[in-house]
């Protein structure tokens, strides 16, 4: 025994036996990290071999690369390697932990834009046991300095390097082989970031992902106008003609789009305690005058708050990877709600009370043609006016309207709300509702946040009402995306008085709400299924503009043609009948899995290729910035170069154009200002 453990240490004091040993020990801890940091949906054998030995092929490639120097430098290089290797898995787990997601290098190219905040989020996120990744290099440095293993010194041969370099090479075209054999067209059809990584790996996620960030930006400067012609076909053979019940009904109106940040669908009419988490977003949702949509979902993926301002204000998907108002926000030509209502004579305007380089608003929002953007130099600030990702909502609305009052009317103005964010915090002196007890320290705090952000827009819609607003005015209420990921599981059971969730349950739990009021507007629950990429397109047939010639891939909820089809980022969907999660399909009625027959498998196909149709559409839009190409009758492209945000141009132009038209609530007010109509019980202004 004695002299084996003598053969193992001598074959470790070789450079090829520390090699062995690094590469070993890389594997251990990722296929660890795999098991109990991310929720990959392994099922059968296949996808557990897989999954065990994808670390394999990329392990030995990049700590190959040190085998072709000589001494302590190939030692040290397979060390930094594997810190390098460490780190993209340590930043990968703090990011899944939150979004359920793998880092882009969409997402990490948009970082400077996103950053604002993000480090108190990781900290909420992070464990002690993250560090974990990092234990086989600690071992490593201590083998190595305490003399347990010796640097050898002996080069290794050339041969035997290129040898290892063609063996992972040779692994790696096997392993997607096999990966593509049980799911095809693994890399050329749209799927969830999982699958990439259960079935190739993390390393080869971030190549692929590399590669697509590339493509991107090589098919726009190869595009050219004839691309345009299959996308305008798709549309125009999808094209939702308006209900004559509703179009035009609130034409001329100002609109207001109410940002319910991370507030979902579950919320309305929940109680806690027996007290209703939002009081007032439930009047107003059965609101005889408010149209309230039940089936109602978000789809965004990687760009979160940003997928869902691009859905809504253009009816584009987001990208698959990354965020498209970062990556495209500012260079792309756009056909958005602000620039086609600018051209109807409204006035548009955004509010933020964050800075304005978030998800890069201040080039996207040009590019969409917002006249104004007032953002976090137009707030007055203390450092108890902020939480979380920036300032407090009922303190965000009420230093709103100073600027509100003095949009030229008709306007358009959309106000985000910040409050209701992850990690959901919120200081004692503005906590007066009771916590939920799943025993989750994420979920809990959720419905008190939820309740904050109720009681902020109550107090502006009491503002609305009592300034005259409200009677000239649309007011849509929307939630952008989830606020409990799928990752809480038992939280969620819990939270919906189930035992457990299936993958169903969770599809469903994605609903958001979308709620528009309006004078004139016959409310009710109305069941129709749809998404954010529908919300255009109903929204500009209740205004009365025509948008049948617009590149659009929603379609108009209200209308009697509409396929009520919800496709996902990730190629799943729902519709009345049907739910489709990954290779399962559920009917959606019953929630019971379907052994799909013959009539069913066409059905689904047909609605599967309506699906990948779309998604694949839309990103041609984007990726090639095709609706350059496009002209609009009676529309002109923004000028990107007439926006100014700055407050002191931006206020100044506010102040001429007031003084031209003469036509904001100030004046209707007879040059009064309606401030004091606002009334708020946030201690900080007392």
């Amino acid at each position: 025994m004695a002299a084996f453990w003598k053969r193992i240490r001598q074959f470790f004091n070789t450079t090829i036996g520390f090699y062995v040993l690094v590469v070993l020990l890389f594997w251990l801890k990722t296929y660890y990290c795999y098991k109990t940091d991310f929720t990959l949906g392994v099922s059968g054998g296949v996808q557990e071999f897989l999954l065990a030995v994808n670390p394999l092929p990329s392990a030995l490639l990049l700590f190959g690369i040190a085998l072709y120097f000589r001494g302590k430098l190939s030692y040290w290089l397979m060390l930094i390697i594997d810190f390098l290797q460490s780190t993209w898995i340590f930043a990968n787990i703090l990011y899944y932990r939150e979004f359920s997601d793998f880092l882009s290098m969409g997402i990490i190219k948009g970082t400077g834009n996103v950053q604002n905040n993000l480090g108190k989020s990781f900290l909420e996120i992070l464990r002690p046991t993250d560090f974990i990744v990092y234990l086989d290099i600690v071992v490593l440095i201590l083998l190595l300095l305490f003399g347990v293993i010796k640097i050898s010194k002996k080069p290794l041969k050339l041969r035997y390097a290129v040898g290892i370099t063609i063996l992972s090479l040779v692994l790696m075209f096997a392993e997607y082989n096999v990966a593509n054999a049980d799911r095809s067209g693994l890399l050329t059809r749209t799927f969830d970031n999982n699958y990439i990584v259960k079935y190739l790996g993390l390393n080869e996620y971030a190549a692929f992902s590399a590669y697509q960030t590339h493509q991107e930006s090589t098919t726009r400067s190869q595009a050219k106008a004839k691309d345009l012609k299959g996308v305008e076909k798709f549309v125009k053979q999808n094209y939702a003609s308006p209900n004559v019940s509703y179009y035009g009904k609130e034409k001329g109106k100002n609109v207001f789009i109410i940002h319910l940040e991370s507030f979902q669908q579950f919320l309305i009419d929940y109680k806690v305690n027996g007290k209703e988490v939002t009081p007032n977003i439930n009047k107003f949702y059965h609101d005889q005058h408010t149209l309230s949509f039940d089936n109602f979902y978000h789809q965004v993926a990687q760009g979160k708050t940003s997928d869902a301002e691009m859905m809504l204000e253009n009816s584009l998907y987001g990208l698959p990877q990354g965020s498209a108002m970062v990556t495209y926000g500012g260079q792309n030509t756009y056909q958005a709600a602000p620039s086609i209502l600018d051209q109807k004579g409204y006035t548009t305007a955004a509010f933020h009370g964050d800075v304005p380089t978030f998800w890069n608003r201040n080039n996207a929002y040009k590019s969409w043609g917002y006249d104004y953007f007032f953002s976090e130099a137009y707030y007055k600030n203390k450092p108890n006016y902020n939480i979380g990702y920036g300032m407090k909502d009922k303190i965000f609305f009420k230093q709103s309207i100073p600027y509100i009052q003095q949009l030229p009317q008709p306007f358009y103005a959309k106000l985000i709300t910040l409050t209701n964010h992850y990690p959901y915090e919120l200081d004692k002196q503005n906590t007066d509702f009771p916590a939920t007890t799943t025993g989750d320290n994420t979920v809990d705090p959720y419905v008190q946040t939820a309740h904050y952000l109720d009681q902020a827009f109550g107090e502006f819609e009491a503002y609305l009402q009592k300034s005259g607003l409200a009677k000239n005015s649309v007011v849509v209420l929307y939630g952008d995306h989830y606020g409990i990921s799928n990752n809480h599981r038992p939280a969620i059971a819990k939270l919906l008085n189930k035992k457990s969730v299936d993958k169903y349950d969770l599809a469903q739990f994605q609903k958001v709400p979308f709620m528009i009021n309006g004078a004139n507007i016959q409310g009710g629950i109305d069941h129709t299924y749809g998404g954010e990429i529908d919300v255009l397109p109903t929204l500009l047939h209740l205004l009365g503009v025509n948008n049948q010639n617009m590149i659009q891939f929603g379609q108009d909820l209200m209308s009697k043609d509409n396929n009520q089809i919800v496709p996902f980022r990730n190629g799943d969907f729902v519709s009345p009948k049907y739910t489709k999660v990954g290779s399962t399909v559920y009917d959606t009625k019953t929630g019971s899995e379907l052994k799909l027959n013959a009539e069913q498998k066409q059905e689904v196909a047909k609605i599967q290729t309506y699906v990948n149709d779309s998604l694949s559409n839309s990103d041609k839009v984007v990726y090639g910035d095709l609706l350059r190409f496009h002209k609009l009758p009676g529309y002109h492209d923004v000028n990107k170069k007439s926006f100014n945000y700055n407050k002191r141009d931006a206020l100044k132009k506010l102040k001429q154009t007031d003084q031209k038209q003469k036509s904001d609530l100030i004046n209707q007010n007879g040059g009064k200002s309606t401030e004091s109509d606002f009334q708020t019980d946030a201690p900080e202004l007392k």
